[in-house]
């Protein structure tokens, strides 16, 4: 059992390598003025960055324009990715302070809408209700965060990003990062374990 968990290790780092190692060709390529390569990597970064910016903005309207302005940066600067980080890392860094100068440049209050269940199911009514009340609680509570943190849980729970990760991200010490996953998850704790129990 303890060898395969090794063997299922070592072929995941082997295939994030190898998605590095083609990233960082592609964007090779961007730096050169290949425009299908861009295409591409926007392509496969559209997703990802969409989830994440929102998830951090919680500015639905905003999203698309934060998301676009850092491809750009992407495209402009693609000559001066070093390998120093992972192809992504450095991409949801752009993506993070351009999220940071978009919030900054708002004037209006955060607005928190419950968001619809992903996915039509075939659930019972009762069931699906369940799901709906919990998803508006959880997506509440993570609402009730700073900036930072609700970046801090995105990353980490839906990127599969490891703190030295977010820390390069974010442009903080690992520390820093480990600091706000305790307040934010202290945070959540906090909010959550009453509204659950109404839920339930």
């Amino acid at each position: 059992m303890f060898q395969s968990t090794t063997t299922d290790t070592v072929g995941t780092l082997a295939t994030q390598g190898s998605t590095n190692a083609q990233e960082a060709e592609l964007l090779g390529r961007v730096a050169q003025g290949d425009l299908r390569a861009f295409e591409q990597l926007y392509r496969s970064y559209f997703p990802r960055l969409t989830r994440f910016l929102d998830k951090m903005t919680r500015r639905p309207a905003l999203v698309e324009e934060i998301l676009n302005d850092t491809m750009l940066v992407v495209s402009q600067k693609a000559h001066t990715y070093n390998l120093s980080a992972k192809v992504s890392t450095w991409i949801f860094a752009i993506a993070y302070r351009k999220g940071l100068k978009a919030l900054r440049d708002l004037d209006e209050p955060v607005d928190t809408g419950c968001e619809d269940v992903a996915g039509e199911s075939r659930a019972e009514p009762r069931e699906r209700l369940m799901q709906l009340q919990l998803r508006r609680v959880l997506s509440e509570a993570v609402d009730a965060l700073s900036v930072d943190h609700r970046a801090v849980i995105e990353l980490t729970y839906f990127h599969g990003a490891g703190y030295r990760e977010i820390a390069q991200i974010m442009g903080c010490p690992v520390d820093t990062v480990k600091t706000r996953m305790f307040h934010a998850r202290r945070r959540l704790k906090a909010l959550l374990p009453d509204r659950l129990e109404d839920i339930l």
